[in-house]
């Protein structure tokens, strides 16, 4: 008998079998024989389908099929796009494996190193792989493909023997030799020179047109531009010139920040506290944090440049990850405009019924000595003639009885009393407040065009040029002009405005949100950048007049110190456990399906969810703030959840419905 413990000999086969591996995957008839299998992504944006599935190659497209090209496969009954991964000898499942159904570009347009980015993106937004790589690679062209089809295949990317420098950098000027454009210019020089390849990524079309056209006129075709605005055919064509190494500086919107450059040496982003610089589909990543975990993949050098300071650059300065390049004291003194804030002791004794004034006197001085020497800014918050009204008697907001949106007098009727709903656009006469049945109002605010109307006459037989969103102006000359422009859209003067009226400042800081005061500052850094020095002389100096009340915004931009502001800001945050110091989650949806999800989330001790907040849409936030330290592990928990709440049907469809995870979208936090 055999001895304790010792299997019985009789029963060995059985156990040998147990322990034996799976017999070897039969392939479907008509699969190729060398590396028969492919791993497939499929472009779903449901969780719990974000991982590479195998499919068998067909023996008749196995020459098409190459890791990085767009397939179609069955999934489910039924057809459904795809990304090959990778080809294997060996199956990674028992199960049955279907083929390939098509082939739909040959092209390898998704390289390694943009799919282990959108995976890491991916992972830090607690979202899916695929909707991230929606935003890396654009539309399909199948006619531009055909430019491309006898070229080489691209080299994957070569990481650099040491990592490139990370830097933030404070640009003094927006025009001229001094100017943002001309620093991208020098450092995108030098990465070219040393055989690197650049991504270059800003926040509009219009800043984009302006750096493309500088690097071009030297780098010429070796300047791809990456932006929506472009149209699908040039930019496929740019993205595959990348792709193929036809180009090597990359200069765009966001979505450049994913350009498929071959050796990335160097990654720029402008204006990081920009709005535009956020996705707004799922999982709403954002430009600069791409760009960090791009730069750490790669090992390319970073370059945060900005005009102001957001807070998320000053943390990763105050961490010593970053290197501070911004300006001295004395640098900023030498390159700033006189600046003028109408709200100090000095200007309120001069002048006491200032806050009465839209344009108070100091103002009214300033565009008129400028106006000797040159074009004039007048930025103001909103475009329009009077984008809103107030009811004479009771001063509420009027609103529009059919939608509930603003009501505005258009241009041209303010005579008539007729009132326009900028929501719905239709034209209410006779309107009268929903609150005390006056039927008189009043200007709430003053948009653009009510604003040129009124410098119209001020200034008597001198040009008045209206810059809005809906109507961009890109430049203006030298000669005097009054340009009147809302936020973000200010011409370039070559040479510099003479002046700069920052007006409707305490309408701007009016407004809810936990990030608008940095926000209004960050305009006025930008505007008075596009101002001339002050020299000494009122001939060739610029001036700077700001109209706010809040001192702690209004000194930052006197002193012309951003980075002052960042940084105290940031310490602020910091005491009060609000982002950037820590990370925040936020959660949307209906009610009970948000609950739902809340439930089966396990969460570290001394981390809970804030809310709900009842939304106007009828939907619920909830809020989560934690450390850095924990961010993987909190993320990761909410992205396994969602991995399995989609995977129950109704769950699923209860989520198409919309809820709504996003991580560190500040945009959620409305005080």
């Amino acid at each position: 008998m055999p001895g304790a413990g010792t299997p019985d000999p009789a029963q060995q086969p059985a156990l040998l079998d147990a322990l034996a591996p799976p017999p070897p995957q039969k392939l479907p008839a008509g699969a190729a024989e060398h590396l028969p299998i492919a791993q497939v992504l499929l472009e779903s944006p449901v969780p719990h389908l974000d991982r590479a599935f195998d499919y068998a190659v067909p023996i008749d497209l196995e020459e098409k099929i190459v890791p990085g090209c767009r397939v179609k496969v069955r999934f489910s009954g039924r057809e459904m796009s795809g990304y090959v991964l990778s080809r294997r000898q060996k199956p990674e499942t028992s199960s049955r494996l279907s083929l390939i159904a098509k082939v739909v570009s040959a092209l390898p347009v998704l390289s390694p190193e943009v799919l282990e980015l959108a995976e890491k993106v991916a992972a830090r937004g607690a979202g899916v792989t695929s909707d991230v790589l929606r935003a890396a690679v654009p539309s399909r062209v199948a006619r531009v493909e055909k430019e491309f089809e006898d070229l080489p295949a691209p080299e994957p990317a070569a990481s650099p023997e040491e990592p490139g420098p990370r830097q933030a950098d404070l640009a003094l000027k927006s025009y001229g030799p001094s100017g943002w454009p001309q620093k991208i210019l020098e450092a995108a020089r030098r990465c070219y020179a040393e055989g690197g390849d650049a991504v270059v990524v800003l926040p509009d079309q219009r800043d984009v047109d302006l750096a493309a056209e500088l690097l071009e006129a030297e780098l010429g075709e070796q300047v791809a531009r990456l932006s929506a605005e472009m149209g699908p055919t040039p930019r496929y064509r740019s993205f595959l010139r990348l792709r193929y190494g036809q180009s090597r500086i990359a200069v765009g919107t966001r979505s450049a920040i994913f350009a498929p450059v071959a050796a990335p040496r160097l990654i720029i982003v402008v204006d990081d506290a920009e709005h535009t610089h956020a996705e707004p589909r799922a999982p709403y990543h954002h430009v600069r944090e791409v760009a960090l975990l791009r730069t750490v993949l790669t090992g390319s050098a970073l370059l945060f440049l900005s005009t102001s300071r957001s807070l998320e650059v000053q943390r990763l300065v105050e961490r010593g990850w970053l290197e501070d390049l911004a300006p001295s004291r004395e640098e900023r003194r030498e390159a700033s405009p006189r600046m003028v804030s109408t709200a100090d002791s000095y200007q309120q004794e001069r002048e006491p019924a200032y806050r009465q004034a839209r344009l108070p006197a100091a103002a009214y001085r300033a565009a008129r000595q400028g106006l000797q020497q040159g074009p004039v800014l007048i930025q103001v918050a909103r475009s329009g003639f009077v984008p809103a009204v107030i009811c004479e008697r009771c001063r509420s907001r009027q609103q529009c009885p059919s939608c509930h949106g603003p009501l505005a007098v258009p241009p041209h009727h303010a005579q008539s009393g007729t009132l326009r709903c900028r929501w719905c656009g239709l034209h209410h006469r006779g309107h009268r407040c929903a609150e005390c049945g006056h039927a008189g109002f009043r200007a709430g605010s003053r948009g653009a065009d009510r604003t040129a109307q009124e410098l119209g006459r001020a200034f008597p037989n001198t040009p008045v040029i209206s810059s809005t969103a809906d109507h961009p102006v890109t430049a203006v000359g030298t000669d005097p002009a009054v340009v009147v422009s809302t936020p973000g859209v200010e011409p370039l003067a070559p040479e510099g405005y003479a002046a700069a009226l920052l007006l409707d400042g305490d309408s701007q800081l009016s407004r809810e949100g936990l990030d608008v005061p940095r926000q209004v500052l960050s305009r006025w850094f930008r505007a008075a950048s596009l101002v001339r020095a002050h020299r000494g002389t009122p001939e060739d100096s610029g001036t700077v007049v700001v109209t706010a009340d809040v001192e702690e915004l209004t000194a930052p931009l006197v002193r012309w110190d951003p980075v002052g502001y960042a940084r105290r800001e940031l310490y602020n945050r910091l005491e009060l456990g609000l982002p950037p110091a820590t990370r925040m989650l936020s959660l949307t949806g209906e009610q009970a399906e948000a609950e739902a999800f809340i439930a089966q989330v396990q969460l570290p001790e001394r981390v809970e969810w804030i809310g709900p907040t009842h939304m106007e849409d009828g939907r619920h936030r909830y809020l989560l703030f934690f450390g850095y330290a924990q961010a993987e592990e909190i993320v990761g928990e909410i992205r396994r959840i969602r991995r399995t709440h989609s995977a129950q049907p109704a769950a699923r469809a209860a989520s198409q419905r919309g809820l709504r995870i996003s991580v560190d979208d500040h945009e959620a936090l409305q005080i």
